[in-house]
């Protein structure tokens, strides 16, 4: 059984989001969570990226405007994350995400 390269991308990309996912609800630390979170999103841009090169012909670069877009949308998710959890470590000392629920008001 030999298999083609999407097939090799793609079960790749499945193991790396399977991965992120685990990460993202198995940790307490908001760190780890985002960290998961963003293996997923390169999951997800993995999987862009193959079916552009090993997809029907398109347009020149269309994979790569997907995953460009992805990575900003990633960038500010990143910066926004880290910006709540700095105010919550500046509120309550610590970054657990069970400690978390103290700011429902």
């Amino acid at each position: 059984m030999t298999l083609d390269p999407l097939q090799l991308c793609l079960l790749f990309s499945s193991a790396l989001f399977c991965v992120g996912l685990v990460g993202a609800l198995a940790r307490s630390s908001t760190i780890l969570v985002l960290l998961g979170v963003e293996l997923m999103l390169n999951a997800a841009n993995i999987n862009f990226i193959a079916f552009w090169r090993y997809g029907p012909p398109t347009a020149p670069a269309t994979g790569v405007m997907f995953v460009i877009f992805s990575i900003a949308v990633a960038a500010a998710e990143a910066a926004v994350g880290l910006a709540l959890i700095i105010a919550v470590y500046r509120h309550q000392k610590n970054i657990r995400l069970q400690e978390a629920s103290r700011l429902k008001g």
